[in-house]
């Protein structure tokens, strides 16, 4: 029997080892910016159940908990994931089923691109995006007669950049039923001599775009899953989605229901009388991995199709203002219903007119102080006189900073160099109420979160101009802008307890890089990658 105790001790000490585990995963080695109110940092935290449940120093931790799983990250830096303020993810994943013409360097490139495209794909429409005529030595908008004579039948539409202009070509015209002269409130329809040039800005270019059969749904399974798989290699786990329909909400949620589609969401659907009726009705949804409680409004278009509304005539076209998109009648009726019922208002906004416009109404409603968190969207070119409005109305605004760096150099041409000094102004911006959320607006911009720290800190483009960086005086700080891309993004969408940063009782959203951005210099941040990102605790992305 003597002989047997040895044994049965093991045993025994073997099958309480079995019932210790109380953790899922322990990250250890690490520097972890917890991003917490303190800005402090840790080498290690504990998962249970998909969200934090301690964070400190490994050998206290190790003593207190026995994980299933245990990361080494050794020693590098371990970020909460970012979150994208403001993007257009499922458009996004629609443009990778479609024609890239992002970077191409001249029409005839993307005619060249496109007509590739074409012997590859041979039936419906042609659908096209990323074009950019800042790029080209020819900086006038191209005309479709081109187009025309390659695609005499086959309709096509290709968006330029930013979403707010469009060139067809006949066939496209024809189906839509546009003519010359014809005219459009919060719109342009091109004409030369009378004839149709092809280009649509803005509200024109829906005429066309609401000609095109729905995707079909393996199309739209394809687009989200596919924009989730880029989004993760770049570090992202959630990303406010601006603009939907109210038709995607099932969809979303079907797909996180089955586990394909892991990227948690914050959908801003857009302003259209259904998408009101139906969270009207049913109120705002709610999910670990869904969050559906604001409209995405616009106000006006774009500064680079000059569709952006401004209180003085372009610099470039004297006579020319640009317009809002609908009248002012129309987005008084809309902040006041969306305040009698408890929602978000988010408003486009990139004119200075157009943000004066906003600006006063949400003022008229949110009436001072409150906890509303309606958001202007960009606030690109804000007159000095109304920064007060965001302090004094806790209007927030979100910005995209690689906006800047990609506008800068020829920005000027459509503002002046005095207004542009009024432009992309993100520090003050931020002190008008102590934060503000940061996002890229892709596919507008490059999704990668890398770049809009890069953006926001060191004010310069990809190339390292300017040198001294762009109008300093409005660079962010490097806690400014990683807060502006975890807790203050979680803020603006009211997720702020639950996302964000590293801390006990929040979801295990985090991701480890292989350079830490708080301390490599600023021309290396572009170039920074993430080695992994986790969400719940689980990965779903490892660099190859």
């Amino acid at each position: 029997m003597k002989k047997l105790w040895p044994l049965l001790f093991l045993l025994i000490a073997a099958a309480c080892k079995q019932k210790e585990y109380n953790a899922d995963l322990l990250v250890k080695n690490a520097v972890v910016y917890t991003v917490d109110s303190n800005f402090t940092t840790a080498n290690a935290f504990v998962v249970s159940s998909g969200k934090i449940v301690a964070v400190g120093k490994a050998d206290t931790l190790e003593q207190k908990y026995l994980a299933r799983e245990v990361v080494d990250a050794g020693g590098k830096a371990v970020y909460p994931g970012f979150i994208d303020a403001h993007a257009h993810f499922y458009e996004y994943g629609l443009g990778l089923q479609e024609v890239k013409l992002t970077g191409a360097k001249s029409w005839q490139a993307i005619l060249d691109t496109v007509s590739s495209y074409s012997r590859k794909h041979t039936e419906g429409w042609i659908i096209g995006n990323g074009w950019d005529q800042n790029q080209w030595a020819n900086k006038n908008f191209p005309n479709k007669a081109k187009l025309d004579s390659l695609f005499p039948v086959r309709p096509v539409i290709l968006s330029r950049i930013d979403g707010h202009a469009a060139i067809a070509n006949q066939a496209a015209l024809n189906i839509a039923g546009v003519k010359p002269g014809q005219t459009i409130i919060g719109g342009t329809i091109e004409t030369v001599k009378g004839k149709l040039t092809g280009i649509l800005v803005d509200n024109a270019v829906g005429i066309v775009t609401r000609k095109i059969p729905s995707p079909t749904e393996q199309v739209t399974q394809n687009a989200l899953l596919d924009a989730q798989r880029n989004c993760f290699a770049v570090g992202l786990t959630t990303v406010d989605d601006c603009g939907l329909p109210y038709t995607m909400v099932s969809t979303i949620a079907a797909l996180q229901h089955k586990g394909d589609l892991k990227m948690r969401m914050y959908v801003m659907l857009a302003d259209q009388e259904e998408n009101y009726d139906y969270l009207f009705k049913r109120g705002a949804y709610k999910t670990p991995g869904l969050n559906v409680r604001a409209f995405k409004v616009y106000a006006d278009g774009a500064l680079g199709s000059r569709g952006a509304c401004l209180l003085k005539p372009y610099a470039d076209s004297a006579k020319w203002n640009g317009f809002l998109l609908s009248s002012k009648a129309h987005f008084e009726e809309v902040a006041k219903k969306i305040a009698a019922k408890g929602f978000q208002m988010c408003t486009h906004a990139i004119g200075d007119s157009a943000n004066r416009v906003i600006l006063k109404i949400y003022a008229e409603n949110l009436k001072g102080k409150n906890d509303k968190r309606w958001r202007i969207e960009h606030a690109q070119v804000t007159a000095p006189e109304d920064l007060k409005y965001f302090g004094n109305n806790n209007i927030i605004p979100s910005v995209q900073p690689t906006h800047a760096t990609s506008d800068m150099a020829w920005a000027v041409k459509r503002l002046g160099a005095a207004r542009l000094k009024t432009g992309y102004a993100y520090k003050q911006l931020m002190q008008q109420n102590g934060w503000l959320p940061l996002g890229t607006d892709f596919p507008v911009e490059n999704i990668n979160p890398m770049y809009t720290f890069y953006a926001a800190t060191e004010r310069k483009d990809l190339k390292g101009s300017p040198a001294g960086g762009f109008q300093m005086e409005n660079a962010l700080t490097r806690v400014e802008a990683l807060k502006g891309m975890t807790t203050w993004a979680a803020k603006a969408n009211f997720e702020e307890k639950e996302k964000g940063s590293i801390e006990v009782g929040k979801y295990a959203d985090f991701i480890i890089l292989d350079k830490d951005i708080m301390k490599v210099n600023g021309s290396e941040l572009p170039n920074v990658k993430v080695i992994k990102t986790y969400i719940n605790g689980v990965k779903v992305y490892e660099k190859k």
